[in-house]
């Protein structure tokens, strides 16, 4: 189970953009992005075999289309219960929502045409800060 990518955006509702690395800072999220927040929903994950069953219905996609923070591997997240603590680097997460409802005119679902993130993408508040980095390994350390 690993980290394949982090993508950030300036802005909501829109195609997120790989990046280096994130710094991740409790009760914000990550530095930079523009989910990040004093809330519940700091950072989105989405596993990669979620691309896939996309691109399986012919969609080409890029890496951050779903606007998700983290890219992984390896992981069915979206079967992670609420409360579930996972570790990336030295940073720690804490799973607080499984999927989401796609708000009107969301720019994903109008450019992609269907969106697996309110189904299997997954939101995490930062409980630990640090830096991660793509090819992290992510460790579920605390599943409820």
């Amino acid at each position: 189970m690993k980290v394949l990518a982090i993508n950030i955006s300036k802005r909501k509702g829109t195609i997120k953009k790989p990046v280096e690395n994130a710094v991740l800072k409790i009760n914000h999220g990550i530095v930079g992005d523009a989910h990040a927040g004093d809330w519940h929903r700091q950072i989105s994950l989405l596993g990669i075999e979620s691309f896939k069953k996309m691109e399986d219905k012919g969609l080409k996609l890029k890496i951050g289309a779903f606007a998700e923070n983290i890219t992984t591997e390896g992981i069915e997240l979206y079967t992670l219960p609420i409360g579930t603590k996972i570790r990336i680097g030295v940073s720690i997460l804490e799973v607080t929502q499984i999927g989401k409802e796609c708000h009107h005119g969301c720019a994903i679902k109008s450019t992609v045409g269907e969106c697996v993130m309110p189904v299997e993408g997954i939101f995490c508040k930062v409980i630990k800060e640090g830096t991660i980095y793509p090819d992290d390994f992510i460790e579920i350390i605390q599943k409820c």
